[in-house]
């Protein structure tokens, strides 16, 4: 049927029609006062959700523009950093610290399993020199749907008294805590076709004191995505280049949807849905991928058995109209990923669920009765 897709992918995700109504409107001009009080509301409702009092610039671009701003804007030549990777992410911003000619020390965990937090505490204790400038992770791993102890990091890189914490929060922000502040976390990325509940475009970096005043040293080379430029137009309600008018349309809606919902409800609504999507998927008798205790709260993993997973997912495209998303590079046909992050309500998981089900049963591959789980995911729903 035209029109009826269902996204059930880590992003883009599901945008409210309220969001869209608010794009619909006609642009106004961005040195406009009319778009400048939008520039100041919606700053202070980042700083709500981000529950920080440090800045949080919107930038024109994806996460990984949000990240790789992060970067360049607290780091020199030559700076040692540590680097997380136990998935795709992970693995770009190793790339993307290389390509600006940082000295690299990376940290790795398989992938479907967390990144170990007492790997980065010797590491830092071990620099008794203080030469490690930096600390960079992925909070939630989209790849895998494994997310790390970033709490537990941040307070290893704090003891350090000299790194600066780097995470990538493209898809934890807006489903889990993510306390700036009180997690000392001096850069974090993030982008508006996640938890936010926006379309793709506009691109989310916090910065605190700390990663301020490593600015102020950086030499990496920037020009657009110097967050200078970014942080003197803000102090004055702006931007330094044109922005996507519609887009802060949009994300003045998002946001205040999101503040009427709350975070606490917002972050139980996501667990709820996590819970639900893991239970359905065990009663199946699909295995995770993510280790156990370690998954995602905005996306589950799944790694089926006996079953090439682009098929299931071709199939439950064509069949229902529902995406879900697949592996990528060496899991491509290994796992399948459901989304479960930003605009995404109990029917939505129920819907995929029962899509899967079915699926499972036409393709034969069927180890438990049609429904169970759908029943297991509406026993966690109903908890």
């Amino acid at each position: 049927m035209q029109d009826k897709l269902t996204l059930m992918i880590p992003g883009p995700t599901p945008v409210p029609e309220t969001v869209l109504l608010a794009m619909s409107r006609h642009p106004i001009g961005h040195r406009s006062a009319e778009f400048q009080a939008i520039v100041k509301r919606t700053s202070a409702q980042l700083k709500w959700l981000h529950q920080t009092e440090g800045d949080v610039l919107a930038i024109t671009g994806s996460g990984t523009a949000a990240m790789e701003a992060g970067i360049i804007n607290v780091l020199s030549r030559g700076d040692k950093v540590l680097c997380g990777d136990n998935g795709k992410f992970g693995e770009r911003w190793v790339k993307v610290a290389r390509a600006y000619g940082l000295e690299v020390e990376v940290i790795r965990a398989d992938w479907g399993q967390p990144l170990d937090p007492e790997a980065f505490r010797q590491a830092l204790e071990a620099d008794s020199d203080k030469q490690i400038r930096a600390v960079i992770l992925t909070h939630s791993e989209t790849s895998t749907g494994v997310i790390n102890d970033l709490e537990t990091i941040s307070r290893h890189v704090h003891a350090h008294g000299q790194a600066l914490v780097v995470a990538d929060c493209v898809t934890s922000l807006g489903a889990c805590p993510v306390p700036v502040d009180a997690w000392g976390l001096d850069v974090v990325g993030s982008g508006s076709q996640k938890g936010y509940m926006m379309p793709p475009g506009l691109a989310f970096v916090a910065m605190s004191e700390r990663a301020w005043h490593a600015h102020k040293r950086s030499d990496l080379p920037k020009f657009y995505l110097d967050l200078g430029k970014y942080r003197k137009s803000a102090a004055a309600d702006s931007n330094p280049f044109t922005p996507p008018v519609t887009l802060y349309y949009a994300l003045e809606a998002a946001l205040e949807m999101m503040q009427q919902e709350g975070l606490e409800a917002i972050f139980a609504r996501h667990a709820r849905l996590q819970r639900a999507t893991q239970a359905a998927m065990r009663a199946i008798g699909l295995p995770l991928y993510a280790a156990d205790g370690h998954g995602s709260p905005s996306i589950t993993a799944v790694a089926p058995e006996g079953l090439d997973a682009e098929v299931l997912r071709k199939k439950v495209k064509e069949r229902y109209d529902i995406l879900l998303a697949g592996g990528q590079d060496h899991l491509k046909g290994k796992v399948f990923r459901i989304g479960h992050l930003g605009f995404v309500c109990d029917r939505d998981v129920l819907t995929a669920v029962a899509a899967i089900e079915a699926t499972l049963q036409e393709l034969g591959a069927a180890r438990q009765p049609v429904g169970s789980g759908l029943a297991a995911a509406a026993r966690e729903l109903a908890a």
